[in-house]
Formats: structure tokens, sequence, C-alpha cells
């Protein structure tokens, strides 16, 4: 189980040794969100806007999926996933403007995207060995990333992997607006596939973690009737308003 302590350090100032000068630890804007939300995107923008880093923390468990089926490991078998992730040579970007995500040398930046990996990854994701495990890679990413901030993405940020983040979000839309959204972004299915395919990820990720209520203290922008620009707008307003002073990104907006 993550340690919440651990969690809450990543928004505080610490120092190395007495006598070194305070480090601030990077702010932390943490995004939860149901497939198709466009909490990806969104929170991609956001970063840019704000000039932070950005963490796109479903990568992780998509990367190790993508493992493990190269190894031809069976996903519904705990201890095979298991014995994957202890050899897990997982890197990613913190860039939202150069997004990359590597599996030792292998860059699967677009592999992990494939359906295949997708129908793939809740197996892993609910492995409670390997969800502790990347949620102290999480944490060490973030912590490490040398950025003022960081917006950090996925299904259970707001509740587990950072509880007491200053600013947390839960991005949410209409189950078939989050399903046209999908399907335009995947072109190489039909509509009615994805659909069932978002459908069929949520209902087996749900039994992970419930990324469809919003818990105590988080804040919720239902992006149903708005547009990408909107929802970008509506969530650096919740920045704004959590942390009590109006946010400016780079000089160049990104």
């Amino acid at each position: 189980m993550t340690d919440p302590n651990d969690v809450a350090a990543a928004s505080r100032v610490s120092a190395s040794s007495p006598g070194d000068a305070p480090v601030i630890a990077p702010v932390l804007v943490a995004i939860d969100g149901p497939a198709g939300s466009g909490k990806s995107s969104v929170s991609k923008q956001v970063a840019r806007r704000l000039d932070y880093g950005y963490l796109d923390t479903g990568a992780a468990y998509r990367a190790l999926a993508w493992l493990a089926l190269e190894r031809g490991v069976d996903t519904a078998d705990e201890q095979a996933v298991k014995g994957v992730a202890d050899d897990f040579d997982y890197a990613i970007s913190l860039d939202p403007g150069d997004y990359w995500v590597r599996v030792g040398v292998t860059d699967v930046t677009d592999a992990i995207r494939e359906p295949r990996v997708t129908e793939a990854v809740s197996g892993v994701a609910r492995v409670r060995p390997v969800r502790e495990s990347v949620n102290r890679l999480f944490r060490a990413l973030v912590a490490e990333s040398g950025r003022r901030g960081v917006v950090v993405e996925g299904r259970d940020i707001t509740t587990v992997v950072a509880p007491d983040a200053p600013v947390r979000v839960l991005l949410t839309a209409a189950p078939e607006v989050r399903a046209a959204r999908r399907s335009r972004e995947i072109t190489t299915q039909d509509a009615a596939a994805v659909a069932d395919a978002l459908h069929r990820r949520d209902a087996a990720d749900s039994t992970v973690v419930d990324f469809l209520t919003a818990a105590d203290g988080v804040s919720v922008v239902d992006s149903t009737d708005l547009d990408f620009e909107r929802t970008v707008e509506a969530v650096i307003d919740v920045v704004t308003v959590s942390l009590g002073t109006p946010q400016t990104g780079a000089p160049d907006g990104r």
C-alpha cells in the first residue's frame, strides 16, 4: 500500500542536510479520469501552459503489458506479470513538448497504444505488488524532475499516488461523449468496436480503483459540453484557485 506520507513529501519544502539551502519540491497537479475523458491531451496542454512537467502514469502499465506480451506472458497470471515487472527497464519523458516512452533501448511510444496492449493492460494493473512498485517509480520521477511543477494524470492519482497534492482534479464526461472521442482518436477500428473496448476497459479497471467518483477535496471538471480549449481553461482555473495565485507559463505559451 502506498504511504501517503511519502507522497506528501512531493509537495513540501525539504533540505538534504541541515546546512543546505532548502529545495522546493515540484507542485503536483493530480488529474484522474476514465478513458476518453481527454485527461491525457488536456493534462499535456495544461503542463505546456503552466511550464510544468507532464507524467502519463498509464503509460507505465501499458509498457509493462507490452513487455509481457512481447515475452509471451499470460497477463492473467499474476505471478508471471510480477516476474516481468521485476525486470522492467522503463523510462519516460516528462517534457510535454517531447513525449516518449522506452523499455530498455526500445521506443514503445506508439506500440503501447496498440489494441492488443489496451486489452492486456488491466491484467497487469490489477497486480498489487506491481502497482506499489510503479507508484514508487512515479514519486521518484516527480521528485527528480527538476521542474517547478508536474501534472500527473491517471486513474488513482488523486486518491492513492498523490492524495495530498495541492491540486486534485477528476476530469470526466458522459459515456457516449467519451466513446465518440476515443473513436475519433482510433481510426483503425469502427466506432462500435472502440466503444465496446472502452466500456470493457472501464469495467475491468473499476475493479481495481474507483476513477468515476471524486474523493473529498477533489474538484470535478465535466467536459461533456466543453471543447478542448475550454476544458484546458477549466483545469487551469482549478489550479489557480487551489494554489491561490495566478498561474503563468513559459513566455511562448508552451
